[in-house]
């Protein structure tokens, strides 16, 4: 069953996104409802029991370009914006104070005319499987684990030209001035996730609210897998218009 039948999804914007597009979001047994806010949200939803183009039907490890093929899920309406996630990344992997790899946004939501709500967004690099970050580099430093899809930096041939930083859709990156280098989140490669033998990182372990959700998409028994392939479940990822193809998703519960 192709996407453009499944009930007639309410399909705003849905067929400016490239087929390829659909087709691997189908993959990552995703269906896309729509795409709003002119065009910087994607919406979508759990395609468990849909017929995808390429995995008839199953989530299979072998429809993934990596493996582990990392994803975090961000449960946006569990923030609370203590920052503990963000502690907890400083410290894990000395991040200085000029600089961040997560940080929180905060937008106003009106809920009645004359009531709106604070929500918090907390953003990242989305470990895209097409990093525009990767394909500016000029030296190569910035470049997309071939084994897990991580893109991670090699420190020794940043030469701080900051073509990265103006590529990246999702302003994920930073200038370290002690190092002279650009930084960024990689699903605490080195650190956390090496030393929970690629359980989790240190935000998803220091939220008290489980806000962030780390897991592996090819892998049934993470929580982030069975979050993903939770029936009626809606997901989105931000700046769908890009084409960079995040793995980061976001949902509201």
């Amino acid at each position: 069953m192709k996407i453009t039948n499944l009930k007639k999804l309410n399909d705003e914007g849905v067929e400016s996104l490239p087929s390829q597009e659909r087709r691997q979001f189908l993959q990552f047994g995703l269906c896309i409802t729509g795409v709003f806010l002119g065009g910087t949200v994607l919406s979508l939803t759990s395609a468990r029991n849909v017929q995808g183009a390429l995995s008839g039907g199953r989530f299979l490890s072998t429809d993934f370009p990596y493996s582990p093929h990392y994803t975090m899920v961000i449960r946006e309406s569990h923030c609370i914006d203590c920052e503990k996630c963000m502690d907890a990344c400083r410290a894990t992997n000395s991040v200085p104070a000029h600089g961040y790899r997560t940080t929180i946004l905060e937008r106003s939501v009106p809920i009645t005319p004359d009531r709106r709500d604070r929500v918090f967004m907390p953003i990242l690099c989305n470990q895209c499987n097409r990093p525009p970050c990767v394909r500016v580099c000029p030296t190569r430093a910035t470049y997309k684990d071939t084994t897990t899809g991580i893109v991670r930096m090699d420190i020794g041939k940043c030469i701080g030209c900051k073509t990265c930083m103006a590529a990246c859709p999702y302003n994920a990156r930073y200038f370290d001035e002690e190092i002279r280098a650009i930084d960024k989140c990689n699903f605490c490669y080195d650190t956390k996730l090496k030393e929970s033998n690629g359980k989790t990182t240190a935000c998803a372990t220091a939220c008290p609210a489980g806000v962030r959700v780390f897991g592996d998409l090819t892998d049934p028994e993470t929580d982030a897998y069975k979050l993903i392939h939770t029936p009626e479940k809606v997901f989105w990822v931000l700046r769908p218009e890009r084409g960079t193809l995040p793995n980061v998703f976001y949902v509201n519960r």
